[in-house]
């Protein structure tokens, strides 16, 4: 692995990690807004909404985007990028093909929808019908980002699907709110945002194709996965009226809350991925291997702070949505097991496509798919577990699929992501897991904010020491010390 692409990762996520961050808080700011205007029964419907829209814009856009970003990385990488134009005008075409039809039969059948998913259809039909809007913008504008990721840039994914299309959200369901401060409005305002972001990625990825030399399925799981057993859950309490709504809407403010763990881990996906397809077509296998473990191994260390904040805050974290959600502690803690181990294995899922085995990704999401469902039909009904069976049905969905996914990038790549460098980073969480547990006892009882922000600052800056002096190589830590210098130099002369 060259330095240049040690620069270039590191350069890239560092971004990534930048526009993630704004996006994750203007999404998290989004669900606060709805969860404390419109109330757990119709957050519930706009959860499910808007990640049905999602699911259906990964199904409809036909894997285009993954194969963007493999061929477009390999052509790149043979000198053939002007080869991409064409390549990026038939993914967009197959896409807008499939999902414009998908859009028109969903609006046309969200009456059965919102009865069939929801405890409440009078709120669910319109939501339904707004999310069936939102399919092709967001479908064609993920093809586009995956044009512009082909070719090692990250920044337009981050501008439109990290920043624009969070913040459109917030701002258009402001707005969308002075006609009607329904469900509907708020899903429509998605739908919206996901229309800004398209502008973004199309302009971004005709900027850089008019640079270019003169002329001469495993999506759809991947993010269905996520949000399986919170349709099951859906489904087996739509009898239940306002308590079923609640109970939907608390978990989906549990899922959202949990997926705050793969705030690091996607960042390094996006701008992983084309360097896996590359390096892979080149033959590069230990210079890949280099490059696995090392990135892998960054992105838990970067993760453990928010991992311990979850585990040991989790009814803290959840009363940002409002004190009806803290009742989902118990189904966060269970989550984060199988999250935790998604991110520890690495971006594995990723690293099997871009070197062309989709055949057993999709395989292994299709098992996923089967444990997700049947695990959440067996625990998560009204009288069983509920929401703790939906988040047990996920995290052994998670567990399962990163491992499988482990053992096979193993088999068929021969890369490995764990060395003797693991090792140091178990003292730095156990010293931030236990800074953070005594804090939080001795906080008191009725001041959840202030428990949330002082444990966690305290834990995660002896965490951050601790990795200073204990957790990086020397090194890593000679890098991130000259970083740190060069900045207090440069901020001086400021």
């Amino acid at each position: 692995m060259s330095s240049s692409d040690h620069r270039v990762i590191v350069g890239q996520t560092g971004q990534n990690v930048l526009g993630l961050a704004v996006g994750g808080v203007a999404t998290f700011a989004a669900q606060v807004l709805i969860t404390n205007a419109l109330g757990d029964e119709a957050f519930g419907v706009v959860t499910l909404t808007t990640q049905a829209a999602f699911i259906a814009a990964a199904a409809t856009r036909f894997g285009m985007d993954v194969a963007d970003v493999r061929l477009v990385a390999i052509l790149a990488g043979r000198g053939e990028v002007v080869r991409a134009r064409g390549l990026v005008r038939r993914s967009v075409a197959i896409a807008a093909a499939v999902s414009l039809p998908f859009s028109v039969v969903a609006f046309l059948a969200s009456p059965w929808l919102a009865e069939r998913f929801t405890a409440v259809p009078s709120l669910g039909e319109p939501a339904f019908r707004a999310a069936a809007v939102t399919v092709p913008f967001a479908a064609l504008a993920f093809v586009y980002m995956g044009a512009t990721r082909g070719l090692k840039i990250m920044r337009y994914t981050l501008y439109s699907q990290w920043i624009v299309q969070p913040i459109g959200w917030i701002v258009l369901t402001v707005a969308f709110w002075a006609a009607s401060k329904t469900a509907a409005m708020t899903t429509l305002a998605f739908g919206a945002s996901w229309a800004l972001a398209l502008s973004v990625a199309f302009v971004g990825w005709e900027r850089e194709q008019r640079r270019f030399p003169a002329d001469g399925g495993a999506t759809l799981f991947s993010q269905l996965l996520f949000w399986t057993d919170l349709f099951v859950l859906s489904v087996l309490w739509s009898g239940k009226g306002s308590v079923g709504a609640a109970q939907v809407g608390i978990y989906g403010a549990v899922l959202r809350a949990g997926q705050a763990l793969f705030l690091f881990i996607t960042s390094v996906s996006l701008t992983f991925s084309p360097f896996v397809a590359d390096l892979h077509h080149r033959g590069e296998r230990e210079q890949l291997d280099a490059l696995y473990k090392n990135v892998t191994r960054w992105t838990l260390a970067a993760t453990i702070p928010v991992l311990l904040v979850l585990g040991i805050l989790p009814g803290q974290t959840l009363r940002i949505f409002g004190p009806d959600f803290t009742s989902g502690a118990d189904a966060l803690r269970i989550l984060i097991v199988g999250m935790a181990v998604n991110v520890t294995v690495g971006t594995v899922g990723f690293i099997l496509i871009m070197a062309g085995r989709t055949g057993w990704d999709l395989t292994l999401y299709l098992c996923g798919f089967g444990i997700d469902v049947g695990v959440a039909l067996a625990l998560a009904g009204p009288n069983s577990l509920g929401i703790r069976g939906a988040a047990t049905a996920q995290a052994a969905t998670l567990t399962f699929s990163a491992v499988a996914r482990l053992l096979l990038v193993r088999r068929f790549l021969g890369i490995w992501p764990f060395d003797g460098k693991w090792l140091r980073l178990a003292v730095p969480a156990l010293l931030g897991a236990l800074t953070m547990w005594l804090v939080h006892a001795v906080m008191p009882e009725g001041k959840w904010a202030l428990d949330l922000l002082v444990s966690a600052a305290l834990g995660t800056g002896v965490y951050g020491a601790a990795m200073l002096v204990i957790g990086l190589s020397p090194t890593e830590r000679a890098a991130v010390l000259r970083l740190i210098l060069r900045r207090s130099r440069a901020e001086a002369r400021g």
